[in-house]
């Protein structure tokens, strides 16, 4: 009697799926240096370590100077200026700008001491005397502050992120030189079948050899899904050499793979060393091509045997065993080079100029994909990680209209919009939020454009704090409460606000548009108008109120490295580098959501998240 294995009560392709998603095949994440981290994933947030740049630069050629002296300074009128000396990049500066006084720089210099803005090149004239500045200019002017591209303190890269040449990048600029990265699934791979032969070595076609393809084409697309391949020696249809082959592959990897020896022949004896050694879990799919499929377990490996047609088992390996690795490597599911798209807002252009504009992607609720504009400039490491890919934008094109159809050139074909956009302040406990979920992408654009955007219909969600932060119309999700005040240098005499304003010492502010700042400012108010004073004089009074600075940590890293005696920040930064903390309130930090988007998964994972910080 024949002693064959008929397939029965075959799987549906959705039980398969199911099966090979619960095989046990997920690594441990491991530690890489950075030059072996292009396609890995992050298996924690990284956050800035330093400011980038660490200093503040010239962003172009031009004269470094005091604003203040060009006040009034016009085509008709301008003012002149000796220059004290020249400031070159890659220099530490050997002049001091005092006042009435210039230095000429080059764009990525050093800002001399004394000097608060850059008058660029074509603006001025040299003179007998020194220069002609035909232009006024405003404090911070031209400058690129430090902090101005990622400041210290700030989320530069969130868990689940993959690793390519944008991110390398950024993490290159923050001296990054090994990343925490999820790990490779180790895939052990045997082709079997005594017709099979290694490429390279001889085949006799009278006797039906044929080459072995599918060691090579699985191996390629194991290492495509984020696995790493390991090719065992050919093994024939001999039970006790595929044993062993098995069990040593078992032994040393994740996921064991053969091809070959599934169907249902007396030769084929596959079935029967799962069976005696493992847990069969799954003989035959109802699919064409690839039905003969088994999937179970050998000791504490994995297993998948594939069909012994090349075509059949790759269908199989991308079907149902590559979706499973990328998810065991952290990796999103692969995606065309190229989308198609609806601009969410309108872009500007420059005529007479072929323009690649860096663009975003996020998704609506329908699944619609809506398109906006990235753009802080060349000189920005972190436009690369914000933008998914580029529009392209003819010379001729004066702008792109809010609701055009647009096709998007990604950066990968892999790249693909997050799972939530938001966008707003700062703040540590969102940062802790944003860990939690899957592949958000977050822009710190403080409270003021927060609400432009949401207003405009772009980010699922905004975040906002400070003094009439939250419009009357708004969709609230969830928010809490964080303690504000001056973070303060341990040998500084400023006991509060009055010491800021009367005293001598020296101040580092957060930027406009910012709620912390807003607060601060309303503080501020409240005190003049308890002295009968002006809220500017009051303002004025401080020495360094103009100086601003972007992230929440910002000021209190200034204070620390002895920059300042004083900044505006949070009680949890000065606690978190020890400095001491002088305390002006306690504001609430909101989170909106677009009203479109309250049924998008994300945005409701979110909104839960929120309920449990209650």
């Amino acid at each position: 009697m024949s002693d064959r294995r008929e397939f029965r009560d075959l799987a549906s392709p959705e039980r398969a799926r199911e099966v090979v998603e619960n095989l046990s095949i997920d690594p441990e994440p491991e530690t890489v240096p950075l030059s072996e981290a292009r396609g890995r994933v992050l298996a924690e947030r990284v956050d800035a370590t330093l400011d980038v740049p660490g200093f503040d630069r010239a962003s172009m050629d031009g004269y470094a100077v005091q604003a203040s002296d060009t006040i009034g300074a016009s085509e008709a009128d301008p003012v002149e200026l000796p220059v004290a000396g020249t400031v070159h990049a890659g220099e530490e500066p050997a002049v001091t700008v005092q006042e009435g006084t210039a230095a000429e720089i080059s764009t990525g210099a050093v800002m001399p001491p004394g000097a608060d803005a850059v008058v660029v090149v074509e603006r001025t004239d040299e003179t007998d005397n020194g220069v002609a500045v035909r232009t006024a200019v405003t404090p911070g002017e031209n400058v690129m502050v430090a902090g101005a591209d990622i400041a210290a303190g700030a989320r530069a890269l969130g868990p689940g992120t993959e690793l390519t040449a944008r991110e390398i990048g950024l993490l290159s600029a923050l001296g990054v030189d090994a990343v925490p990265v999820r790990g490779r699934p180790r895939v052990g791979i045997i082709s079997t079948g005594d017709e099979l032969v290694r490429p390279g070595e001889t085949v006799d076609s009278a006797v039906g050899e044929i080459y072995d393809v599918n060691s090579y084409t699985i191996a390629a697309g194991v290492e495509e899904a984020g696995g790493e391949p390991v090719v065992y020696p050919h093994a024939g249809d001999d039970f006790t050499e595929m044993e062993r082959l098995l069990h040593e592959a078992a032994d040393e990897c994740d996921l064991v793979l053969s091809s070959g020896s599934t169907s249902a022949s007396a030769v084929d004896v596959i079935y029967r060393v799962i069976e005696e050694r493992g847990d069969l879990r799954l003989h035959g799919v109802a699919i064409k091509p690839g039905k003969p499929m088994l999937v179970g377990t050998i000791g504490d490996a994995a297993y998948v045997g594939l069909p012994g047609y090349p075509v059949s088992a790759l269908t199989i390996f991308r079907t149902f065993v590559a979706p499973r690795l990328r998810s065991a490597a952290g990796l999103a599911e692969p995606r065309t080079a190229t989308v198609t798209g609806t601009m969410a807002v309108r872009e500007r252009s420059q005529e007479g100029r072929h323009r690649l504009v860096p663009v975003g992607l996020v998704e609506t609720t329908a699944g619609e994909t809506l398109v906006y504009p990235v753009d802080k400039g060349s000189g920005a490491t972190t436009s690369l990680v914000e933008a998914d890919g580029t529009v392209t934008v003819d010379a001729d094109t004066e702008y792109l209209a809010a609701d055009e159809r647009v096709t998007v050139t990604l950066f990968s074909p892999s790249v693909r919009p997050p799972t939530l956009l938001g966008v707003g302040e700062d703040d540590p406990t969102l940062s802790g939020l944003l860990d939690r979920l899957e592949r958000p992408r977050y822009l710190p654009v403080g409270t003021r454009e927060a609400t432009r955007r949401l207003a405009d219909g772009v980010p699922d969600v905004a975040v906002v704090s400070g003094p009439e932060a939250v419009p009357e119309d708004a969709t609230i999700l969830g928010s809490w409460e964080r303690e504000w005040g001056l973070v303060v240098a341990p040998e500084a005499s400023v006991a509060g606000l009055a010491d800021l304003v009367d005293g001598e010492a020296t101040f580092v502010n957060r930027e406009r548009g910012s709620g912390l700042r807003a607060s601060f400012d309303e503080a501020l108010d409240a005190l003049a108008a308890d002295r009968g004073e002006e809220p500017a004089a009051v303002r004025s009074a401080i020495d360094g109120y103009e100086l601003t600075t972007k992230a929440h940590e910002s000021p209190p890293r200034r204070v620390r490295s002895g920059a300042a005696d004083a900044g505006l920040g949070l009680a949890s930064t000065a606690e978190t580098l020890d400095l001491s903390f002088r305390s002006l309130g306690t504001e609430t930090v909101t989170v909106l959501a677009n009203p479109d988007r309250t049924a998008k998964p994300s945005v409701e994972q979110l909104a839960d998240l929120l309920g449990e910080e209650d």
